[in-house]
């Protein structure tokens, strides 16, 4: 007799793994954006996560288009360029009982974003805020972006002109609540770092260092279309992009690691102590400069603040959700609008 097929694992709700995955991706053949939503995907299913309690966000760029790869079941919105905490923010404002993952990329957050990341942080909207981290604007043929680094050249070369903006740093300063970095193919670490980010109550902001495979033709570069052509080989047709592996890193904590990327690149990452205490914003501000300064990127839950108000609590928003409540129950009495009105008088 043949055996019958084992039926795959299940988690508290009943659900498989395969339950948590979108549609099929349509990224570069070994992007690091992929390697997040499978994250995504992983520490959704261990947490048991009802995916319809969830709301994907996002904004313009390849970052944005990863939603659409995980949490099948979950209802979502691709807004404008740069505005997708504002979208998120008022989603969640109509109804709390929905948890928002937004997803933007550092062309989308860093530039026409920044107004936006600046004030959603301020909020602390219950929210996971990722950045998936690539230094350009995949969409666009592989501009810098705000987060570039002056020592990475681009496909033609050059270096950025101006200095690259730390997101982690930035964050820090505005009074982030959750604070973290990871590498998108540093599974070990990133997929704890997401569990924690959604049972957070506040924005929780991850930072994900996420390889671009495409734009690696920099005149350094062997497979740049201008050294083919010198040797005298037909280069491939240039909306054709060839398939790469993934990039896979596991390291201990405390160690540096030293990840060379699709171009030849390295990046040098440094993973916090298991002691490290992200409680201490100051710490956190020294370890940030200390690892910059040595031209190493720091990875790792870099600040969490347990005691800040979230902004349904800050706003003390009813239990009911906005979008539920009754239009009588939306509409004050006369007597208390003009109390409520009054409070505004200086």
């Amino acid at each position: 007799m043949s055996e019958e097929p084992k039926k795959p694992a299940t988690n508290a709700l009943g659900l498989a793994k395969s339950d948590y995955k979108g549609g099929p991706s349509t990224m570069c053949k070994g992007c690091g954006h992929d390697r997040i939503s499978e994250a995504v995907i992983q520490a959704s299913y261990d947490l048991g996560i009802d995916a319809r309690n969830i709301l994907k966000m996002s904004g313009i760029g390849c970052s944005s288009k990863t939603p659409a790869y995980f949490l099948g079941n979950a209802m979502g919105l691709n807004s404008t360029h740069g505005r997708m905490p504002s979208f998120s923010t008022g989603a969640h404002v109509a109804n709390t009982t929905m948890s928002p993952i937004g997803v933007s990329g550092d062309g989308d957050s860093a530039s026409i974003g920044m107004g936006q990341f600046v004030h959603i942080i301020r909020r602390n909207p219950r929210m996971v805020y990722i950045i998936e981290n690539n230094g350009v604007y995949g969409l666009t043929k592989g501009q810098f972006s705000a987060t570039a680094d002056r020592r990475s050249p681009s496909k033609r070369g050059a270096f950025p002109r101006e200095a690259s903006i730390d997101l982690c740093g930035l964050a820090l300063e505005l009074g982030a609540t959750f604070i973290a970095r990871s590498f998108s193919g540093d599974k070990k670490q990133l997929v704890p770092l997401l569990k924690a980010a959604l049972s957070f109550d506040g924005l929780a902001f991850l930072d994900v260092i996420s390889p671009c495979v495409t734009f690696n033709n920099h005149e350094n570069s062997t497979k740049s279309y201008t050294h083919q052509k010198e040797m005298g080989v037909t280069f491939h047709d240039p909306h054709y992009v060839s398939p790469q592996e993934q990039i896979d890193i596991e390291y201990s904590d405390g160690e540096l690691q030293e990840v060379t990327l699709h171009d030849g690149s390295k990046l040098l990452l440094r993973k916090l102590e298991r002691d490290f205490d992200p409680t201490d914003r100051n710490a956190s501000f020294a370890a940030l400069q200390e690892t910059r300064n040595k031209g190493e990127v720091l990875t790792g839950l870099i600040h969490i603040d347990m005691k800040a108000e979230s902004l349904a609590a800050n706003a003390k928003m009813t239990r009911e959700p906005l979008a539920t409540l009754m239009q009588g129950d939306l509409r004050p009495a006369a007597g208390v609008l003009d109390r409520i009105n009054g409070g505004f008088k200086i």
